[in-house]
């Protein structure tokens, strides 16, 4: 299967409030596997979105199948994120305003393997560069053991996709997120680890 039959739909800032409820379902779906295991709710979904909502250069790439939105993937400036993600670049004494944060990169499963995880880095790259201010790109990542229950047999991290596309672990800038796992209902504490890129 190519992407010939494929849409894709770019929206900025607050025109990115028109597909929430999409996004927000495929959020749920695709990061309910493993490494994020996430419960999630459509209601929160929407709220956290609105930080991309709100954000003038925040930039969403949406592929569609036909009505169904299968795959995406946004961007904002980091000093547009939320104080969690800030805050260890702040501690950092890192400029904010030299960093573009990198949002999710979801594709639902038949439609990996199509050159669409490097197509989403490439959009958001140039859209970060497009600029002409910030010096640094960087996404976080869920740790998790090696050794967790959950952990299917056949996974494979993005770890040497992320490192062919010139990011790099720091393992000094972490922050804490709080979700329930699947089939839980109470959040729990997560370590995310960053990785950054210069542009």
């Amino acid at each position: 299967m190519g992407t010939d039959h494929l849409t894709f739909i770019r929206k900025n800032g607050s025109q990115i409030e028109s597909v929430f409820e999409s996004l927000g379902t495929l959020r749920i779906q695709v990061f309910r596997d493993f490494p994020y295991l996430y419960e999630g709710s459509l209601d929160y979904e929407i709220a956290y979105l609105q930080t991309y909502a709100k954000s003038e250069r925040a930039f969403l790439l949406a592929v569609y199948d036909g009505s169904e939105m299968v795959g995406a993937t946004t961007c904002l400036p980091l000093k547009d994120e939320t104080k969690e993600v800030r805050e260890p670049f702040a501690k950092a004494q890192l400029d904010l305003d030299s960093v573009f944060y990198f949002g999710e990169s979801i594709l639902l499963p038949g439609y990996r393997g199509l050159g669409l995880g490097h197509r989403f880095f490439d959009e958001r790259e140039a859209h970060a560069a497009s600029f002409n201010q910030y010096q640094y790109t960087c996404f976080c990542a869920v740790d998790r053991p090696d050794n967790h229950p959950s952990r299917p047999d056949d996974y494979r991290p993005n770890d040497v996709f992320w490192l062919k596309r010139g990011y790099k672990k720091n393992e000094t800038l972490k922050s804490i997120f709080e979700w329930p796992d699947s089939g839980e209902t109470d959040s729990t504490p997560k370590s995310m680890t960053y990785w950054m890129k210069t542009l």
